[in-house]
């Protein structure tokens, strides 16, 4: 009995991640919460600047181009300093960078969202490697769960949180706490992370030929092409999902932020669901995600005409999409477990390239005369055209 319960301690204990893969969850919820909180103040910005709101709409294609194209070179240039120093400066650049754009003019602020972009994707790709590093094999898909549920936190509470603080202090009050937040972030890392990297190859250390040479494998772009296409699935009905609740669903626009929240706390669950199955089965968690947003995308051009069968729909489809992603991280992981640090780079630039899509997939049905709930319709067959990718992912991996 005293062995059974040892083992069982034992089991326990190695089975919780370290404080540092939750402070890297905390960091990416403050950089994040930057992403959720502009469209909430793109008007008063808009008015602020004395410009155009499609103008002022420019600042989040912004940091999405320095997210999808920054990212990977960063990721190459960082490549032989210390884990924990690539995330402290990465921080740093984008706290520096909202800073300045707060005191700047329009050119000014959108130069400096493509750096934030920049920066953004540099902490998220370390983030990912740092935090696989410091738990076994095992747990990788846990843990990268962990890192991108601060994601999904700065899209329950950080963003609405921003916005909201930002109707009381002009829109600028919102990205200060973005930027206290990203201190906090910085000092966490500084005081919770290793300085001496773990995990890496002691004979050879990093290098960017071994890291270029692992992105020529054809089944890491295979991943790449889930990963657009699956995060293109779910966003595009969520970017106008407050349009159609407004205009078909007809809800109370206070109850509007409400709705949306339960995406997020969707995908919170989605996350801790995915983290769990992920390291041993991670296509039973990509087929379960993409099929699952097939079915529920077609339900939702049903559901929003009633507000009873909407919220539930929306907080499945939260589930669904998030599901997904611990299985991206896992398999990227597994692929490149040799040079992970480019391919989780472009992992993010793959996750920002399927969100920054989904206007000009939205614009070419709406322009033609279609309805609003032509965009489900169109993420359902995004993500029914994944699912054969997957199989074959599978197949290779069987292989």
């Amino acid at each position: 009995m005293v062995d059974t319960d040892t083992a069982r301690s034992r089991t326990s204990r190695s089975e919780r991640l370290p404080i540092g893969v939750y402070l890297l969850g905390f960091s990416l919820f403050a950089m994040g919460s930057a992403e959720f909180l502009l469209a909430g103040v793109l008007p008063a910005i808009a008015a602020d600047l004395d410009t155009t709101l499609s103008s002022a709409g420019l600042l989040i294609t912004a940091f999405a181009l320095g997210v999808v194209l920054g990212g990977p070179p960063l990721a190459v240039l960082g490549l032989h300093w210390p884990r924990r120093t690539a995330l402290v400066i990465t921080q740093s650049v984008f706290a520096a960078s909202i800073v300045i754009g707060l005191f700047g003019n329009y050119p000014v602020l959108l130069l400096t969202r493509v750096i934030s972009g920049i920066a953004y994707a540099g902490f998220f790709a370390v983030a990912s490697v740092t935090a696989i590093s410091l738990v076994t094999p095992d747990l990788n898909a846990r843990a990268s769960g962990v890192v991108v549920s601060g994601l999904s936190v700065a899209m329950v509470a950080g963003g609405p949180a921003g916005t909201l603080l930002s109707h009381f202090t002009e829109w600028r009050g919102g990205f200060w706490a973005v930027v206290a937040l990203t201190v906090a972030g910085i000092i966490g890392c500084r005081l919770g992370l290793p300085a001496v990297d773990s995990n890496t190859n002691p004979t050879t250390g990093p290098s960017v030929a071994r890291e270029l040479a692992t992105m020529r494998k054809p089944i890491l772009w295979g991943i790449y092409a889930i990963t657009i296409l699956t995060t293109a699935a779910y966003m595009i009905t969520f970017n106008y999902l407050a349009a159609m609740l407004a205009d078909i669903t007809a809800v109370p626009e206070v109850w509007i932020p409400a709705i949306l929240a339960l995406f997020g706390v969707g995908a919170f669950v989605g996350l801790s669901i995915g983290g769990r199955i992920s390291d041993q089965r991670p296509h039973l968690a990509l087929l379960t995600g993409a099929p699952a947003i097939v079915v529920l995308s077609v339900v939702m051009t049903i559901a929003i005409r009633q507000v009873w069968a909407v919220v539930p729909t929306v907080f499945l489809i939260g589930i669904a999409a998030f599901v997904l992603n611990p299985a991206v991280y896992g398999r990227v992981f597994a692929i490149a477990a040799d040079a992970p640090t480019l391919a989780g780079a472009t992992t993010v630039s793959a996750f920002q390239l399927g969100i920054s899509i989904t206007p000009v997939l939205a614009a070419a049905s709406l322009t033609q005369g279609a309805t609003l709930t032509s965009v489900c319709v169109i993420g359902a067959a995004l993500a029914a055209t994944a699912i054969p990718l997957i199989l074959l992912d599978r197949a290779q991996q069987v292989r």
